[in-house]
């Protein structure tokens, strides 16, 4: 079975942690934490990710700050993105993730199985619905 590689760009060390063995233990994914968004840049350009779970507000760059960097860099622009992030209530994002400008946010906490689910369907590039939280908002 191919590995999808997974960046984790958090600067909380335990969170990146619990969510790579998390993801790890499916046995899917081959997974990198990064824990100081100022070396997104160069982890990702050495680790070659298939997409990258970003936070958004991290000391130094955040996540849009990384993503534009991404994008306009020739090894990886086409590197799928996804912010994962306290910003965003669970209502907010829905079971799918709230997109905005094109981006895909998911809201902290999160569970492993809804985390799974979207980055399949942002690896399949399997369009996302809009579909409301099981429990009123």
């Amino acid at each position: 079975m191919n590995k999808k590689r997974i960046l984790l760009v958090d600067d909380e060390p335990q969170f990146t942690r619990m969510v790579r063995l998390n993801l790890e233990k499916t046995g899917a994914y081959e997974v990198k934490e990064v824990n100081d968004s100022k070396q997104a840049v160069a982890a990702a350009v050495q680790f070659k990710p298939d997409l990258a779970v970003l936070d958004v507000m991290m000391p130094g760059m955040d996540g849009g700050d990384i993503d534009a960097l991404f994008k306009s860099h020739p090894l990886l622009k086409d590197v799928k993105v996804l912010f994962l992030t306290a910003i965003v209530s669970p209502c907010e994002a829905s079971r799918e993730g709230y997109r905005s400008g094109g981006l895909i946010f998911l809201a902290k906490p999160i569970t492993l199985a809804a985390l799974v689910k979207s980055i399949e369907a942002n690896l399949h590039n399997a369009p996302q619905s809009a579909a409301p939280v099981s429990k009123p908002c």
